[in-house]
């Protein structure tokens, strides 16, 4: 069975992004070593990818004309109208996680849903019980304020370390499941 995985980036001080949604404080860490080779080796395993209204208008800011994911079923939570880029597989989606969940598992086949972001929809996946791993790299930066990594409702219990490493320039890839019995790809 797929699973659902948190594949993001956040300062040391658990941040996703700045209230104001920029994203310069990771930009400057592109092409960190190991970096492309993470991402390629996760992006191998996804069939399907979910993320938040922001994030997708973020990505159309910052990416106009360009679906950075094309091939791949991609799901939009969002309460605004949009339009996908041309030749992008993007269906647009409103209401619960739960309700959805069997779409994104038939999209995705035998590969895993990442949801992208933003944090709060990834912890609607977590809150539902949903969220099988979080695949953490820690930014050696810090925000002092922004949209939080994980704003869940309650403490969870404890998480399973599947993996850690050292990337270029600082950065810490962090491996947790969530979910007993959740088995991490290598």
């Amino acid at each position: 069975m797929p699973r659902i995985q948190y594949f993001v980036a956040a300062s040391l001080d658990g941040f996703i992004a700045t209230p104001t949604d920029d994203l310069g404080w990771l930009l400057q860490f592109d092409g960190f070593e190991g970096g492309a080779d993470s991402y390629n080796d996760f992006m191998a395993g996804v069939g399907c990818i979910v993320m938040g209204g922001e994030t997708y208008a973020w990505l159309m800011e910052h990416e106009p004309g360009a679906w950075p994911y094309a091939g791949t079923p991609s799901y939009v939570f969002t309460h605004h109208e949009y339009r996908a880029p041309d030749g992008a597989d993007i269906t647009f989606v409103r209401g619960d996680v739960l309700e959805f969940v069997a779409d994104f598992r038939r999209s995705a086949g035998d590969r895993n849903i990442w949801v992208v972001g933003g944090g709060n929809l990834a912890a609607q996946f977590a809150d539902a019980g949903l969220l099988d791993e979080i695949i953490l790299s820690v930014i050696p930066v810090v925000l002092g304020g922004g949209k939080p990594l994980l704003p869940m409702k309650g403490p969870t219990p404890p998480l399973q370390l599947a993996a850690s490493r050292t990337l270029g320039r600082g950065i810490v890839e962090l491996r947790y499941l969530l979910r007993a019995g959740t088995v991490p790809q290598p």
